[in-house]
């Protein structure tokens, strides 16, 4: 799979406000995740790196102990086990994360390290 067409991509809800595409290879996953305006990625961690890209609106990003508000073409890196949180600030907000390795619970169209939300 070269070439994805992320409308193609089956759509997991994690969170409620949250929708996220999840193309992976052998070692390498990439999340297209769009959140709606309030929606929030609640503090956890996961023992995966995780790299990523604002493309649109504005996100407050905590990783470990440091809060920015992020806005477009900002990027980040969250090293494995260091606790992170994002909250989607004045609209909508589409980012692209990269996880290595990739994410099983994720690639079952699970997860494993967010509470669940049964208002998804």
């Amino acid at each position: 799979m070269p070439f994805i067409d992320v409308e193609d991509c089956a759509v997991n809800r994690p969170l409620k406000g949250c929708r996220m595409r999840t193309p992976f290879g052998e070692r390498i996953m990439l999340s297209y995740l769009e959140m709606e305006q309030g929606a929030e990625v609640p503090m956890h961690t996961h023992p995966h790196e995780q790299a990523g890209i604002l493309l649109e609106g504005k996100l407050q990003l905590t990783i470990g102990d440091e809060t920015r508000v992020v806005g477009p073409r900002d990027m980040y890196i969250v090293p494995g086990g260091v606790p992170h949180r994002a909250v989607a600030l004045d609209g909508p907000v589409v980012v692209l994360d990269i996880f290595s390795p990739i994410r099983e619970d994720y690639a079952n169209n699970q997860n494993s390290y967010l509470p669940t939300d049964e208002g998804k």
